[in-house]
């Protein structure tokens, strides 16, 4: 049993860090609530055990302290109606009288939530006396904030030194995330395939690297499949490249054959005459995409291409999507590649997805239920596979 489910929190009151940073529109209401629904199983187990519950997190950007548009207030009509009723309380600010008064006058079975961490300079900063003014609060520490992880903030990373070993613990979401992003990481079944998608190579090279140790294939799509291309001396078109990483691309490319990973390209595409939901298009072969024409999807042979290895596998991850998903003319291959995940999982295989655009694709596309785990955390996840170390977790491990 993992050291918060064997927790008792009864008559405790629980600082929670958790991650509601979500989208809202210009009328101030939520647009995706997913992380807001992912905190609600740690916070429902703390009330039960007959606890209270403290609420932290960051929204948006702020540039110049407390704003309207980045207020948490926002939240806690929704908040109410996630956690099935009861009382959410609400604090002006995160530290100082207000805060302390509201947490003070908390009981037990209720909720508070403070205000929006970043109205203060000194969270993202790391600063020690903030972190010690938000540990005041609570009796326990939670952090359950999977997607600011990889930061090293007051509320994230600073906070946890002020309590007991024994007070301080991941909640319910962090665990799972860990514990799945491990899995593949370390203990995969296999074969293990790691599907990379997104627009740039620059922005994948570590995790690249980092799963040429581990993968037996890995499939590129999306924009940065063009780099690749060009650098083996294909013609592109006027597709995606950056014309500064084709050294690096080859480098990739001859590492994977040394180390026996088959690194996959798309063979053919959905090109375009415009980046447009309008545009012309026609499928053509990768060997030569027509001047004037632009690759924004795969096309169906690289669709089958990806199935059929992905049918093979035993663990899959999955980070970025293989074309320009958002518009309809150019979603067919990112769906078919979900449907294959989807497939391979129904028949045994673990399946991760994780980073922004995967997500939200697997959410478009009503898949995310039929996948193994979908990460909330795209920055941190990235990171994780990046083989870097996460501050947020190594403070409550400490």
């Amino acid at each position: 049993m993992s050291k918060f489910s064997g927790y008792n929190f009864n008559g405790k009151k629980a600082l929670i860090r958790v991650d509601f940073n979500v989208p809202l529109n210009d009328k101030f209401e939520i647009t995706d609530d997913t992380r807001m629904r992912a905190a609600v199983p740690t916070i429902k187990k703390i009330l039960n055990d007959g606890g209270a519950v403290i609420l932290m997190s960051h929204l948006g950007r702020p540039k110049d302290g407390p704003t309207n548009k980045y207020s948490l207030k926002h939240l806690v009509f929704h908040l109410v109606s996630l956690l099935g009723g009861g009382t959410v309380k609400f604090a002006e600010d995160c530290i100082g009288p207000e805060a302390e008064k509201a947490a003070a006058n908390l009981q037990m079975g209720e909720v508070l939530l403070l205000e929006n961490l970043r109205f203060h300079k000194e969270e993202e900063k790391g600063d020690a006396g903030f972190a010690q003014e938000l540990a005041k609060l609570g009796d326990v520490y939670v952090n359950d904030a999977f997607g600011t992880a990889h930061r090293a903030h007051a509320s994230t990373a600073v906070i946890a030194q002020y309590y007991p070993k024994d007070a301080r613990m991941f909640g319910l979401l962090m665990e799972a995330e860990v514990g799945n992003a491990e899995k593949v990481m370390h203990s995969a079944e296999r074969p293990f395939t790691a599907i990379l998608g997104g627009a740039k190579v620059s922005d994948k090279i570590l995790i690249i690297e980092n799963l040429m140790e581990r993968a037996n294939n890995i499939i590129i799509g999306g924009g940065m499949a063009y780099t690749f291309l060009k650098a083996q001396g294909k013609e592109i078109g006027n597709s995606l490249c950056e014309n500064d990483k084709l050294d690096l691309a080859n480098e990739l490319l001859a590492k994977a054959k040394a180390k026996g990973v088959a690194l996959l390209l798309p063979v053919d595409s959905v090109a375009a005459d415009k980046f447009a939901a309008d545009a012309n298009t026609q499928v053509v072969s990768n060997d030569n995409i027509p001047a004037g024409w632009m690759g924004l999807d795969i096309g169906e042979k690289s669709v089958q291409l990806f199935s059929d290895v992905i049918a093979q596998s035993k663990t899959i991850l999955w980070n970025g999507p293989m074309g320009v998903f958002e518009m309809e003319a150019f979603q067919g291959g990112t769906k078919a590649v979900a449907n294959a995940i989807v497939k391979a999982t129904s028949q045994g295989a673990f399946s991760l997805v994780g980073g922004g655009d995967s997500v939200a694709a697997v959410n478009q596309f009503g898949l995310a239920d039929k996948v193994s785990y979908v990460s909330t955390g795209g920055g941190a996840m990235l990171e994780y596979f990046e083989g870097k170390e996460l501050p947020g977790i190594t403070a409550v491990n400490a």
